[in-house]
């Protein structure tokens, strides 16, 4: 069922002083874009902007079973052609559909991040590979860096493609179940892009390692080019460093990562080499208390903010503390978030919220999309909503301008 609620619904506001800098301000609105159907939920749910008179945003979505992690099934697609006041309902991509090839595995792309690429003038969307064998049971070593392209000149997609990535890693070690689900990337002014992946270099573990790759994309194939650290943790009982996020601000970059009990940063030169890894924390030098989750950046041109889940906040009864999602603006010489700027960007309601989005909508306006998951057993049978929470600028977005500028 579609459903949609008028911008000024649940509207909060939020004003934030901005970091070594003139005061900026932005207000939070939240608005609900679609209801599930009984029996499926809608999981993994992202935009992307599509340029143009007027512009379009799409959203990927991806039916998932209630019961098990990884129950996905087929990707979706929905629009708006008026900045998310009202979509068009929700459409299975035909050529995305969960496929069963011939020794019997299914395949289905999937934790797919759809982004404009502003040289090409198309979306490419990154993610991995599901496989399950038997239809039933899934595989974790046939996992594979995975991406698809929509042209809006065509209208279509191009199916799932897998990128060729090298044999082995820096250290001669195998590069294993590479993927680069549940990520941002950043697009660089050449068209190349910096995509974080991670993986594993030995097969008896299931300790993740992080890169950046360097790749290049040419409208239709993207070819990885190089990478530089590889970054990982060796706290006890934990998979490493996973789920990463990447983005530039100030000359340099930063790539936040997930582990099992915290969650870490580094900073970068050049994108793919990177300063070892630096635990979150907030600047009275407390843990952050984000762990097993992604984190995500918002990257304004006044500052740089981190949206991320955490411990501590009445949460217990949410899995994983998955809720309330916060936004908060970091210091990017100590890397560290700074306390008296977190704000709730999106309330709790007793679900997961971690599996989001960040999509810069034009100058004025910043969205950060989310699908309800992980619902209590007494709750399964709800229908599971994909919200949305707009940050609206007081003072434009350069950074989102000059992204916007250079896709026209």
């Amino acid at each position: 069922m579609l459903r949609t609620l008028s911008l000024s619904t649940l509207l909060l506001a939020a004003i934030h002083t901005a970091y070594a800098g003139e005061p900026a301000a932005y207000r939070i609105e939240h608005q609900v874009l679609l209801s599930g159907k009984q029996g499926l939920h809608f999981t993994q749910s992202r935009t992307a902007i599509i340029p143009g008179n007027p512009p379009q945003v799409i959203l990927t979505t991806q039916e998932t079973e209630l019961h098990g992690a990884h129950g996905y099934r087929d990707m979706l697609h929905v629009f708006s052609a008026d900045l998310g006041r009202t979509w068009k309902p929700p459409v299975h991509i035909e050529n995305l559909r969960r496929t069963t090839l011939a020794d019997g595995y299914d395949i289905v792309i999937g934790d797919v991040c759809p982004q404009w690429h502003g040289k090409m003038g198309v979306v490419l969307a990154t993610g991995k590979t599901f496989n399950f064998r038997d239809s039933k049971t899934e595989d974790r070593a046939r996992e594979r860096v995975s991406y698809t392209v929509y042209d809006p000149k065509t209208q279509a997609w191009s199916g799932l493609n897998i990128v060729q990535l090298p044999e082995k890693d820096h250290e001669g070690k195998p590069m294993l179940e590479a993927n680069a689900g549940c990520h941002q990337r950043f697009d660089l002014e050449n068209g190349d892009i910096l995509l974080p992946i991670r993986y594993r270099k030995d097969p008896k573990t299931r300790q993740y390692t992080t890169i950046v790759a360097r790749c290049a994309f040419d409208g239709k194939t993207l070819t990885y080019k190089e990478h530089g650290s590889e970054l990982t943790t060796v706290e006890s009982g934990s998979r490493g460093l996973y789920e990463p996020s990447v983005t530039g601000f100030g000359g340099r970059y930063f790539v936040t990562m997930r582990s099992d009990k915290s969650a870490f940063v580094a900073r970068s030169k050049d994108g793919i080499n990177y300063e070892p890894i630096v635990e979150w924390k907030y600047d009275d030098g407390q843990v952050l208390g984000s762990y097993n989750t992604q984190q995500h950046w918002v990257t304004h041109s006044d500052a740089l903010y981190l949206v991320y889940t955490r411990r501590g906040a009445h949460n217990d009864h949410v899995f994983r503390h998955r809720a309330p999602l916060f936004i908060a603006q970091v210091d990017p010489e100590k890397m560290c978030v700074l306390r008296n700027t977190e704000q709730v960007l999106m309330p709790e309601t007793g679900v997961d919220l971690g599996n989001f989005g960040v999509m810069d909508l034009n100058p004025q306006e910043t969205w950060v999309v989310t699908s309800e998951a992980s619902f209590p057993k007494e709750r399964l049978d709800e229908p599971n909503r994909i919200l949305l929470a707009r940050i609206h600028w007081a003072r434009p977005n350069q950074t989102a301008a000059a992204q916007l500028g250079a896709a026209k």
